[in-house]
C-alpha cells in the first residue's frame, strides 16, 4: 500500500507497534485526574484505504477521502457504503461547503476538486504544493493546508487565493476559532496559533506529529490527531492540552459527528471509529 508521506522523518511516521485498547476520557472532580474509560473498539466503518478527511453533509452522510484507492467513499446514516468519486490522485484533505459541494485535496495532483452532490466534477484552484487538510471558514473561504510552502492559503468562493497564514512547520490542518484565529497542526512542528495577522506562533508541542484531522471545540479551541501518537486531544489558544482518546494506532481523520460526536480514522486499523460527545 502506498503511504501519504506526511511526516520529516521516519520515526514521526510510526506509530504504536503493539495496540491498546481505545479509551475515551471522562469527567472527573475537581482537583482529580480524569479517569479513562473504554472507548467503543468495534469500528463504524471498516476496509478503509488511508483515510485522511472527513465531512459529514446535512443529510448525515459521511465522506472519507480515501489515499491509497484515490477514492472518495460516502456512507449513509444506515452505514451503507458507496463510492462517490473515484480515479482520484492522492485525495487528502475534503470539506463541504454551506451549499453542500464536496472539496476534495489532490496531494498528488496540487489542486482541489469541488463536486456537485451528484458527483460532478470540476477544478477548484490548482497551482498548489501538496494540498493537505481543508476547512471552511466563516467568510466562505476554504483553507488549505498547503503543506510544501508552509503556509494556509484560503481560496475565496470565485477561486482568488490569498496567504491566511505563513511561517509555519508542514502544516497538514488549520480550523478558524469564534474569533477568527486559527489553529493549525503541523505534522513536523505541534499546534501553531495565528492571531492579528498571517504569522503563526507555536503554542504546543506535546504530540509526536500532529494530523491533518482537526475540528472546533467551543470557541477557543480544536480538537486534533496525534498521527505520530495514539490521541486525540483538545487543545485551546493557550496551547493547554486535555486527552480526549487514547489507545488509537495512527490516527489521521477527524470530523464532528452529527450528534455530536468524533468520528476518528485510523491508519492503522484502516478503519473509522465513534468517540462519544468529548
Amino acid at each position: 500500500m502506498k503511504r501519504i508521506v506526511f511526516c520529516a522523518s521516519l520515526a514521526a511516521c510510526v506509530a504504536s507497534a503493539v495496540p491498546h485498547p481505545a479509551t475515551a476520557q471522562t469527567d472527573a472532580p475537581s482537583g482529580m485526574a480524569p479517569t479513562l474509560s473504554p472507548l467503543q473498539h468495534t469500528p463504524i466503518h471498516d476496509g478503509l484505504s488511508s483515510p485522511v478527511g472527513m465531512a459529514y453533509d446535512a443529510g448525515g452522510n459521511l465522506y472519507v477521502a480515501n489515499w491509497s484507492a484515490d477514492t472518495v467513499l460516502r456512507f449513509g446514516p444506515d452505514g451503507r457504503r458507496s463510492v462517490f468519486a473515484r480515479d482520484l490522485r492522492g485525495p487528502s484533505g475534503l470539506a463541504i461547503s454551506p451549499a453542500g459541494d464536496i472539496y476534495v485535496a489532490s496531494y498528488s495532483e496540487d489542486l482541489v476538486w469541488r463536486f456537485t452532490p451528484d458527483g460532478e466534477r470540476a477544478v477548484f484552484v490548482r497551482g498548489l504544493a501538496t494540498p493537505a487538510g481543508l476547512s471552511f471558514d466563516s467568510r466562505g473561504r476554504l483553507l488549505i493546508a498547503n503543506r510544501r510552502t508552509n503556509q494556509i492559503l484560503a481560496a475565496h468562493p470565485d477561486g482568488k487565493i490569498t496567504v491566511a497564514a505563513e511561517g509555519l512547520q508542514t502544516p497538514v490542518g488549520a480550523v478558524e476559532l469564534a474569533n477568527g484565529d486559527l489553529l493549525v497542526s503541523n505534522i513536523a512542528g505541534g499546534i501553531s496559533l495565528v492571531a492579528g495577522g498571517v504569522r503563526a506562533r507555536t503554542i504546543n508541542s506535546d504530540l509526536g506529529s500532529p494530523g491533518p484531522g482537526i475540528v472546533r471545540a467551543g470557541a477557543d479551541a480544536a480538537y486534533v490527531v496525534d498521527y505520530g501518537g495514539t490521541t486525540v486531544s483538545r487543545i485551546d489558544r493557550r496551547g493547554q492540552r486535555t486527552v480526549i482518546a487514547d489507545g488509537l494506532s495512527s490516527p489521521v481523520g477527524l470530523v464532528l459527528a452529527p450528534d455530536g460526536s468524533l468520528t476518528v480514522a485510523t491508519w492503522g486499523a484502516n478503519a473509522a471509529f465513534r468517540i462519544a460527545r468529548p
